[in-house]
């Protein structure tokens, strides 16, 4: 007989619920996987049910998989014959084993988002649709949200012309994929649920299948993926679903939490549980995450506890810009290590990919080894590396490789075969590609090819003499993103990818003004030269690592310290979300800063930036409105030249060799443009550097000011960082 004496109450209740719908509201760290399993394990071992005849479906092969292998620690090998999947690898199967009724043959290709995409541009040529004008991604996005919908082509509605055109896209993609063979993502869910609600031989083939049905992270489901499992527990109506409607943060990708939320308008006679009791975090890191969420007025009141102890408090501390933010998760790092923490131990949050390029610049110049979940590394990101290719052709239009990867990026026109023939023209002569492309009269080719040709190269050339101008590297960047349409590539593919995107590209061209700004010598030879020096230094390739990641990516995971970066008004909660406009835009920002505060075990910091350089813009950074909902008497905002409440590194031994790391004002009122009584010669103090003499006062914002120390020689501070000596 399984054990359920390690169960909580409420765990327990909804183990053993006789049958019937069941909807278990699972707070964060609350063991809802534990429920699901010992629900499966119970159902199989007390109630006799046969565990081929249980599903239970979720949305990642690792969450399958780790549900898998607890079952197999409760069941033995019983467990291993109850039918655990994702919902795409689930209704994969079930098309493959009874999708013939449905005109599906049982060998068909799955096509991905990259087959996809390919089959809507061709679809597009096809119908004499102009790329440029009626984006591919924005087309297939627009055809996996009504496959979401349950919508097919015939469904789709026509209020302007490019639904017009989304429609007749839609219907010959159809066809094609029916030539083909083949289905897609959407496919495969929209294509069972059509079946099991309209078809009678394939409902009844998948009908008595299952005795009972059990859902994961049920707030994440969209319309298609509740008809799904609706419609598969129909005749039982043993459907048990359980998820957390506080932890829905997709929405922007179909996620409907009104599936769980309405779960009883659809299910009256369900059985409502709440999972509130928290196994993973100390209770004042609950109390101020229960502080915010508890303002979000559309979502299923419930209050997580939990019987760990009070741990420390919650800290708020204020950087001057994004660099200082930098380096206090550097120094935290640190610290924690010093306590005996491991790398591994720590996460660093961020609202959006583009704001970790300043903290992966911060880890790497001390050589601390990271790992970013959900991304990339930002100078390894596609948009990234084409950008820095035509920086890299401007002063070497030898660089073949350079120039190979952005001939046709963005798209212009210029095909595989055309560069074939550019190669083996370069081949013949002994010449670069450049060499070739200066030379029109050898290349022999269309005439429209040769006008595409001809208008490359005049980029090429305009942003040539740009680089080889006085003008600074910012006016460099920003001329590279408008003159060669790449911005504009960018804003007309209206996708969230295509956002983080184009944040990415604004991202480079700040780097490059920053990057002028600390090295005002500086060409763009050696902003060159310094990323690619930073992209291959050597860094701790496996094992213990900070974590770095955006906080959609962070949910289901747990870290004993969490630092949550960027806390500013139009960064976290993020830019253009107006709570008079679209109310739950504001509720989605504030659940995500609940997961993000409900990752962490031990220790939470939350940092935000007086000023902030990112996108390619400054802004005065205001503190964020979930800053100010945290209870006082947890919190602990870092005031006036506090010191880290942990023990500080000691300082390098050698002057001629000193930190990289500088001191960060964390005063909570000093204003970040007062430079009065600073002047060439007076004498000024710095809490590290010690007292040294003023050479030059900078203005800007933040204003700086050049000073020559005895035993750090010259360097450039933050000019609030200086006080009088």
């Amino acid at each position: 007989m399984l054990d359920l004496g390690s169960l909580n109450s409420r765990q327990r209740e909804a183990v053993v619920h006789e049958g019937g719908p069941l909807v278990v509201f699972a707070g964060a760290g609350s063991g809802k996987t534990r429920v699901i399993t010992y629900r499966v394990a119970h159902l199989i071992s007390a109630h006799d049910v046969a565990p081929w005849r249980i599903l239970a479906v979720t949305f990642t092969n690792k969450a399958a998989g780790e549900m898998l292998e607890r079952l197999l620690g409760l069941l033995g090998d019983r467990g291993a014959a109850v039918q655990v999947g994702t919902f795409h690898a689930t209704c994969a199967r079930f098309l493959r084993r009874h999708g013939e009724s449905l005109g599906i043959s049982k060998d068909f290709t799955i096509y991905d988002d990259q087959d996809q995409l390919a089959l809507v541009k061709r679809v597009l040529r096809d119908l004499g649709l102009d790329e440029k004008r009626y984006q591919p991604k924005a087309i297939a996005g627009r055809i996996n949200r009504a496959k979401q919908e349950v919508q097919g082509p015939e469904s789709i509605e026509t209020p302007d012309p490019w639904s017009e055109v989304v429609r007749r896209v839609y219907a010959t993609y159809e066809e094609r994929l029916i030539q083909a063979n083949a289905l897609d993502f959407g496919d495969l869910i929209f294509r069972t649920v059509r079946g099991l609600e309209a078809d009678d031989s394939f409902r009844e083939a998948l009908a008595g299948r299952f005795s009972h049905v059990l859902v994961d992270e049920f707030q994440d489901t969209n319309q298609a993926q509740f008809r799904l499992v609706r419609s598969l527990s129909e005749g039982h109506r043993n459907l048990c679903v359980v998820g957390d409607d506080d932890q829905s943060i997709y929405r922007w990708r179909g996620a409907d939490r009104r599936n769980i939320l309405d779960f009883r308008a659809s299910f009256p006679d369900a059985t409502l549980v709440k999972l509130e009791q928290n196994y993973r975090s100390t209770q004042r890191i609950l109390r101020a995450a229960n502080a915010v969420i508890a303002r979000n007025t559309d979502r299923e009141p419930k209050k997580l506890w939990t019987d760990n102890e009070e741990g420390d408090a919650v800290l708020v501390v204020r950087t001057m810009d994004e660099r200082d933010e930098a380096r206090l998760v550097l120094r935290g790092v640190q610290e924690l290590l010093a306590q005996g923490y491991r790398f591994s131990d720590v996460a660093v949050f961020y609202r959006t990919h583009a704001q970790s390029r300043v903290i992966e610049e911060a880890l790497r110049s001390a050589n601390i080894g990271y790992r970013i979940v959900g991304g990339m590394r930002f100078y390894d990101r596609a948009e990234v590396k084409d950008l820095l290719a035509y920086l890299r052709v401007t002063i070497n239009p030898a660089d073949d490789m350079s120039l190979l990867r952005i001939i046709n990026t963005p798209a212009r026109g210029i095909g595989k075969t055309t560069v074939t023939r550019l190669l083996d023209l370069a081949a013949q002569h002994g010449r670069s590609l450049w060499g070739i492309l200066e030379e029109e009269s050898l290349w022999a080719l269309r005439n429209a090819t040769q006008k595409r040709l001809a208008g490359f190269r005049t980029l090429i050339s305009d942003l040539r003499e740009v680089a080889a101008s006085d003008a600074p590297l910012g006016e460099i960047g920003a001329a590279l993103v408008e003159r060669t349409g790449y911005a504009e590539m960018l804003m007309h593919d209206d996708t969230p990818e295509a956002d983080a995107r184009l944040q990415n590209v604004q991202e480079l061209a700040a780097s490059m003004d920053e990057f002028q700004r600390e090295h005002p010598d500086a060409v763009l030879a050696d902003f060159l030269e310094n990323v690619t020096l930073h992209t291959s230094a050597d860094e701790r390739a496996e094992g213990d690592r900070v974590t770095l990641m955006t906080v959609h990516a962070a949910k289901g995971l747990e870290f004993p310290i969490v630092m949550v970066t960027g806390l500013e008004e139009q960064v976290f909660p993020f830019k253009g979300i107006d709570p008079w406009e679209d109310p739950e835009e504001l509720e989605e920002e504030r659940r995500l800063a609940y997961v993000a505060f409900t990752r962490a075990k031990e220790r939470l910091v939350l940092s935000f930036a007086a000023v902030r350089r990112i996108f390619g813009q400054q802004r005065v950074g205001i503190p964020s409105r979930f800053l100010n909902e945290l209870p006082a008497e947890d919190t602990s905002w870092i005031g006036s030249k506090s010191s880290w409440p942990l023990p500080r590194p000691a300082e390098p031994r050698t002057p001629e060799r000193p930190s990289t790391d500088s001191y960060v004002d964390y005063s909570e009122g000093s204003d970040v443009t007062d430079i009065s009584g600073l002047r060439r010669g007076m004498q000024v103090r710095h809490p590290k550097f010690g007292v040294g003499e003023v050479r030059e006062v900078m203005l800007g914002t933040p204003p700086r000011v050049s000073v020559r120390f005895p035993e750090w020689g010259t360097r450039k501070i933050i000019a609030s960082y200086l006080e009088p000596a």
